[in-house]
């Protein structure tokens, strides 16, 4: 990995004064590096890549100096409306580097929902006529840096970098987990999966929430058919969970978010209010970081998540909940409420060391589910 303290003193001095984007796990002490060292007014963490885009290039027409704007490749879609419409040569011709990490590098073997979207990352940059430099080798990345800003300024528009594993980041992520007595994310599914049983079917959000989910049906018995992994995709489960709920009104349809993933896409709240499935449960598990990428701060324990929900149409309680009582107990409401249900549970950082790794067929998976949702 790069010496990060070299690397953002050479950012310093090419000029470079802002970040904003959206934490990968590739970035991950790049993106710690910004956390801790960068106030809010030379770092925003945007609550989706396109956002990123469009605070870049406000900051560039403002300053004049060149952004940068960090992501995912995965969240290259998010980013692909504005980076065209708005920062393109032929619109506004907006100069900022895009930081990208590569996950489905075709050089590695990775996970499914990751592979085509590595194989499609630099033809993604081509095609939208961002020139590109591959971050491969830790003794270059201060050089290409350089050669990202020289670039941008010429031609007055984005360039972005492609940091393969381990050049931004350690090769192996060391979190550090406050203490805390809440309940982790493994004990809130499963005091909800406690009420529910068999009779619902379960969703879950990218990241360490499916693992989770599919290790405690499994140890409860749960027959396959009932879980949706939402592996990729990110911020998006919650709009899977509509699709089945409106085609299946006599089944519960239990979601389980993340705080980042909802505020990611957070006009799907909206969405789901205006059509009011009463058959969906719609849970946040709440621990206020982006901890499947490192732990960067979210806002999720900013954010009033109850009060957005209940502003959408949600049916909501009125406070917190922070204990598997609180779980049992307000449980209760879904039963008389003709709405859709929200709940805003608070947990801890952190997954037990000895948690299995998630390792399914996808198509299986669906198979399964579209088994159980169709049958006659």
């Amino acid at each position: 990995m790069v010496n990060q303290d070299k690397l953002f003193s050479s950012l310093q001095d090419l000029g470079i004064r802002f970040f904003t984007g959206v934490p990968d796990s590739l970035l991950n002490d790049f993106c710690l590096y910004l956390c801790r060292n960068y106030d809010k007014e030379h770092h925003v963490m945007a609550a989706n890549e396109g956002n990123a885009i469009g605070i870049a290039a406000g900051n560039y027409m403002a300053t004049g100096h060149i952004p940068v704007v960090y992501m995912q490749n995965s969240g290259i879609g998010n980013a692909t409306n504005p980076l065209l419409s708005l920062a393109h040569q032929t619109v506004y011709s907006v100069p900022m580097i895009l930081v990208i990490g590569w996950r489905g590098d075709p050089a590695i073997n990775d996970h499914a929902q990751h592979k085509k979207q590595g194989e499609l990352t630099p033809v993604l940059m081509k095609d939208m006529d961002i020139p590109y430099e591959i971050l491969d080798d830790d003794d270059t990345v201060i050089e290409k840096f350089a050669w990202a800003h020289r670039t941008a300024k010429e031609i007055s528009s984005p360039v972005a970098l492609i940091a393969k594993k381990g050049i931004l980041t350690q090769k192996e992520k060391h979190q550090e987990y406050p203490e805390s007595t809440l309940m982790n994310r493994e004990e809130a599914i499963a005091a909800v999966i406690d009420v529910f049983g068999s009779d619902a079917i379960y969703l879950a959000t990218t990241g360490r929430a499916t693992r989770e989910l599919h290790e405690q049906l499994k140890l409860k018995g749960i027959a396959e058919g009932h879980e949706f992994l939402n592996v990729g995709s990110m911020g998006h489960v919650s709009s899977v969970a509509l699709g089945m709920a409106i085609a299946c009104p006599d089944k519960k349809i239990v979601v389980f978010d993340g705080d980042a993933a909802a505020v990611m896409h957070m006009g799907s709240l909206a969405t789901i209010g205006r059509y009011q499935p009463k058959n969906l449960i719609h849970i946040v598990l709440n621990n206020g970081v982006n901890e499947s990428v490192g732990g960067q701060p979210s806002c999720g324990y900013i954010a009033d998540l109850t009060g957005v929900a209940k502003s959408c149409g949600y049916q909501t309680v009125s406070h917190l909940i922070e204990s598997k009582e609180d779980v049992v107990r307000n449980m209760d409401i879904i039963d008389g409420s003709d709405k859709p249900v929200f709940f805003d549970i608070h947990v801890r950082q952190g997954i037990r060391k000895d948690m299995p790794k998630l390792d399914i067929d996808h198509l299986k998976e669906r198979h399964n589910l579209m088994s159980y949702l169709i049958k006659k």
